[in-house]
């Protein structure tokens, strides 16, 4: 797949980061996994962490997918509302969804906290309306995640104006979130992966896999097995190919960065975006440049994303102005494949199509590295024969049987 346009920043700032050998001989491990992006690298880790031998695979570079076109906006908040979901799946489920997204990016944020080097802050998150008639909405989900027992404040108007220079009706404030490099932190867990024993390997393409009693063949393009007791499929919206049910959407999205600005002080520390959908969504970098995001197409057509970059970015550019009284110019704009779920949750589950030793890791929607911690751990359950409270949150069957909230 053609997954990115234009000039992703992080690419262009860091360059390639580094090679991994290809695999030419066959191999034996407890846990491979396919794609070494930010997602499979935090499953590998956390893996490994259980004492399994680990191997990750990629097509490509390491990171150089999709991990290098990600804006990084690492928030426990999903794209579906506290009261969307609860709608759909009931209260309970609702909150056990965001509690547990909120308990799993402070893991990954004390993680990623042990890196040097990879642009990692921690954070608040901003969630501001839209128009007037989404403030009473926001109102709500703010008492919702009160209820939950989660840090959030409210901000009238002149509050936001007055602290972060942004024009919005209303917005709530909310704890933990950060902002992260995210293909320096893909390579600073590979790195720690290797420290540890396991095995990397990129420009290695899997053709396809044999489910067997008690093992899993993995075979390559170049003709080599490798042997693992269970295959994780963690090759982001690619993944989709391994499974015969559509189970997603894939969509594009915008995004630029600029030269650092020396205006953008009042928003250092803060992840913002907003109520409408598809939403704008704004981060600032350690050297003070602005990363801008959204513009959503509801179609991923790599010709026509290709095509839309310049104009899009233009588009954004509009949007920050009206927001933030400030005229920015993108340095580096792109475009990028990303997945959505009908109901905004990720999948981390082992699907009846392959059976319970090929597991598969999609952290579809716009938190999809704080999905992956969480997901990370609900694998990490099933290989150790436990039962995790959000399994059923995060399993291919909940829209056939609703989510159970335990077991």
């Amino acid at each position: 797949m053609n997954l990115k346009s234009g000039y992703p920043y992080w690419t262009v700032r860091n360059g390639l980061i580094a090679c991994y050998p290809v695999l030419d001989r066959p191999l034996e491990c407890d846990v491979a996994v396919v794609g070494a992006g930010i997602t499979g690298a935090i499953v590998a880790r956390r893996m490994q962490r259980d004492g399994h031998r680990v191997v990750l695979l990629d097509r490509r570079e390491c990171g150089w997918g999709s991990t290098a076109a990600s804006t990084a906006l690492l928030q426990y908040e999903l794209d579906a509302e506290m009261g969307d979901l609860a709608g759909r799946y009931g209260a309970a489920a609702a909150t056990l969804a965001y509690r547990y997204c909120a308990a799993s990016l402070e893991i990954l944020a004390g993680e990623l906290a042990r890196f040097r080097r990879i642009g990692f802050a921690r954070a608040h998150s901003l969630y501001f309306a839209s128009n007037s008639r989404h403030r009473d909405r926001l109102l709500a989900e703010c008492r919702r995640r009160r209820d939950a027992g989660l840090q959030v404040d409210w901000l009238e108007a002149d509050e936001l104006a007055r602290r972060f220079g942004l024009d919005a009706p209303a917005a709530i404030l909310t704890r933990p979130a950060a902002r992260v490099d995210p293909y320096r932190a893909c390579h600073a867990l590979l790195r720690a992966i290797v420290r540890n024993g396991g095995r990397v390997f990129d420009r290695t393409t899997v053709s396809g896999f044999a489910v067997r009693a008690r093992h899993v063949r993995v075979d390559t393009d170049r003709g080599v097995a490798l042997r693992a007791r269970w295959l994780v499929v963690a090759a982001g919206y690619e993944s989709q190919q391994w499974l015969d049910a559509r189970i997603a959407r894939n969509r594009s999205s915008y995004a630029f960065a600029t030269d650092p600005l020396d205006d953008v002080g009042r928003l250092r520390g803060v992840l913002a975006w907003e109520t409408a959908r598809p939403y704008l969504y704004l981060r600032t970098t350690g050297e003070g440049r602005l990363i801008v995001g959204g513009a959503d197409d509801r179609i991923d057509v790599p010709a026509l994303r290709d095509a839309r970059v310049r104009r899009k970015a233009a588009l954004l550019a509009r949007k920050v102005a009206q927001r933030l009284g400030i005229a920015v110019q993108p340095a580096w704009a792109w475009g990028g494949t990303f997945a959505e779920t009908m109901d905004g949750l990720p999948f981390f589950d082992a699907h009846p199509q392959h059976g319970p030793r090929v597991l598969f890791a999609l952290a579809y929607g716009g938190n999809g590295i704080a999905y992956a911690r969480l997901g990370a751990d609900v694998l990490a359950a099933r290989l150790n024969r436990r039962a995790h409270p959000c399994e059923g949150l995060v399993s291919f069957a909940r829209f056939d049987r609703g989510v159970p909230t335990h077991r």
